[in-house]
């Protein structure tokens, strides 16, 4: 008989895990942020997720609840009598009320229980982690606590967070399925405490850099290539670079090499290919083009 699935979750990653589960169970409902305002007009902006639904399965019912606390939305969800809930990236922390209802099975983008919290995938680029995944989890009242039902590892070397996002949430969607169809044959795991580390959402500031180190900027560059992006302290954001060595250096900031659209520049440890630059309340452009309209040459310094 077809599981009856509740599913909760907001951005992309989890539209594409929706869609998998769409193929294989009933879905019940969706609950997923409120709409939000965007833009210098401030629209106001369905999420991802429900955008997506609402126009291929416009007859699946969309809760938008502030809070999962008040009774009414735990009484909600029992009127629907799901078999499991289903949470990927939905921002909000299930009460036990909800948790007491179904099985909660959260895919969480880190192999737990390293990187519980809001920015997985960030924190495993930033750290320079080769290897990342994703895991089924049996939800209770902590932060990404409860035990593991299956996991997948992957390879995210050099990729970026655009990259890294896609790259699981589509092992995401394959392992939910698995992990529902077999659940009943599954063994839960409890996290080992002692290796457990979080991580925090992203503000914006974070994405400021200094020519310190290459390649923790090279790392940054990749962790918030979708946002908040990386730039200096007057605005000039730096939108494309590749690692070139870890070479020390004298003047971090030193134009070295200047190349047909880009140039090298001294980090003080460490050497960079600087690409693609923005200035602030400007176009982008070829990093090399930037050079020329500032006037800056080898020896120069970018900052």
């Amino acid at each position: 008989m077809q599981k009856n699935i509740i599913f909760m979750g907001t951005p992309s990653y989890a539209t594409t895990i929706l869609k998998e589960l769409l193929k294989h169970f009933n879905i019940l409902a969706l609950y997923t942020g409120e709409d939000k305002a965007v833009g210098r007009k401030q629209v106001l902006t369905p999420s991802h997720i429900k955008a997506f639904l609402m126009q291929n399965f416009p007859h699946i019912p969309i809760f938008t609840p502030r809070t999962l606390k008040d009774e009414s939305v735990s009484e909600q969800i029992k009127s629907l009598k799901p078999d499991f809930i289903v949470v990927a990236a939905y921002g909000k922390i299930l009460p036990k009320s909800i948790l007491n209802l179904a099985p909660c099975i959260n895919l969480h983008a880190s192999l737990l229980p390293k990187y519980r919290g809001a920015s997985p995938i960030q924190s495993a680029i930033l750290n320079g982690d080769e290897k990342s995944g994703v895991c089924t989890m049996l939800m209770d009242e902590g932060l990404d606590t409860g035990k593991i039902l299956q996991s997948v590892e992957c390879n995210i070397k050099d990729k970026n967070s655009s990259e890294v996002f896609e790259l699981l949430a589509n092992l995401a969607a394959k392992l939910c399925v698995d992990t529902l169809l077999n659940f009943h044959k599954l063994s839960p795991i409890p996290q080992d405490e002692s290796k457990a580390t979080l991580c925090s959402k992203i503000k914006k500031e974070d994405g400021l850099v200094e020519f310190h180190n290459a390649r923790e900027l090279y790392q940054k560059f990749l962790a918030f290539y979708n946002w908040p992006g990386i730039f200096l302290e007057n605005g000039l954001k730096i939108l494309d670079l590749e690692l070139i060595d870890d070479k020390e250096h004298l003047k971090a900031g030193e134009i070295l090499e200047l190349e047909k659209e880009s140039f090298l520049l001294a980090c003080k440890i460490g050497t960079l290919r600087i690409k693609k630059l923005q200035a602030s309340g400007k176009k982008p452009i070829d990093a090399r083009s930037y050079l020329n309209g500032k006037r800056l040459k080898n020896g120069n310094c970018l900052c």
